[in-house]
């Protein structure tokens, strides 16, 4: 117990300091700010969820006695939550098949444990990014108007402390830019958790404290009400107001989810291709220099859940040979 408290409070120290380093305006600040959960995942991963609950109510209260209720409150929805839910969703199992009783004093077999679903976990990504992101947006205000106008009013303070009046296509593209606003947020958080718990779980892999086998990424799909639900909030992004935020928030974590997803149908469709490593470098270089042509990768996605691509292209792959 003493070394999941002093692991607990080492991770909570790290993360709390990542969190807050955003306030020095320094480049190098903005990632360790994204990677503020990192630790706390780690710990829960490595240690065990009460570690990384201990850590987070920690972390929170010393930032909320040094920068203020609102500062630990915003630590604890968008850092401490997240990573300590989905670090013990990581390590969720159950046996799905009893021992088998081992006779002549020998020790029985370990049983057969079916873990967590990957898609599942990220349907929680999903949801963590649409809270936080959420929680950010109604800092700025207590509606769509409000919340727009305040990120609108920011904008053109910038602007026009650089001298001069912006013109009427300036303003428009500032518009265009807030209306983005809200999907563009929803994206970088659904991409900042995913790779969070990706590090965290490579991270206790590597340390030898990940108490499970590494799932396979490459079967990762969406539950299929995941779809139902992303058609419900892409009809409200017509609504208008801050339904229709929440709904465009939703929809692009999402889609996002299903673009991920998409790159899980790549490895898999990939496999016989000689070239593989050369199509994948190629195809994830291209993604980071001009990221639109990710739409593929949700078209992708969308498609495998319609119509079952991996599961068709298991059918036509020859049967593993026997091992001795």
């Amino acid at each position: 117990m003493i070394a999941i408290v002093a692991i607990a409070i080492a991770a909570g120290a790290a993360s709390a300091l990542m969190f807050a380093s955003i306030i020095s305006g320094a480049l190098i600040s903005l990632v360790l700010f994204y990677l503020a959960p990192l630790p706390l995942m780690v710990a829960a991963i490595g240690w065990g969820p009460l570690s990384a609950a201990i850590g987070g109510v920690a972390a929170a209260s010393v930032l909320g006695l040094l920068f203020g209720l609102p500062y630990a409150i915003a630590y604890a929805v968008t850092a401490a939550l997240p990573a300590w839910w989905l670090g013990h969703l990581a390590m969720l199992g159950r046996p799905t098949a009893p021992a088998a009783h081992a006779g002549n004093g020998a020790t029985p077999p370990a049983p057969v444990m079916e873990w967590y679903p990957p898609g599942r976990l990220l349907l929680w990504v999903a949801g963590f990014a649409v809270l936080t992101t959420m929680a950010a947006l109604l800092t700025l205000g207590g509606d769509a108007a409000a919340i727009s106008a305040t990120m609108k009013r920011g904008i053109l303070r910038v602007l026009g402390s650089r001298g001069g009046e912006p013109s009427a296509d300036v303003e428009r593209a500032i518009d265009m830019f807030v209306s983005a606003v809200p999907v563009v947020a929803a994206v970088g958080a659904m991409m900042t958790l995913t790779i969070n718990l990706w590090l965290a779980a490579k991270i206790t892999a590597t340390s030898g404290r990940l108490n499970r086998p590494w799932p396979d990424i490459r079967s990762t799909a969406l539950p299929p009400m995941t779809l139902v639900a992303l058609c419900v909030a892409a009809a409200f992004c017509f609504t208008g107001g801050m339904l229709a935020m929440l709904a465009q928030v939703t929809a692009s974590a999402l889609l996002m989810g299903y673009a991920l997803t998409g790159f899980a149908v790549l490895h898999t469709l990939t496999l016989p291709l000689r070239s593989r490593a050369v199509w994948l470098g190629c195809t994830y270089a291209i993604m980071v220099v001009f990221f639109w042509p990710v739409l593929a990768m949700v078209v992708l996605g969308l498609a495998d859940a319609l119509f079952g691509f991996r599961e068709r292209f298991a059918r036509t792959r020859p049967p593993p040979l026997p091992t001795a």
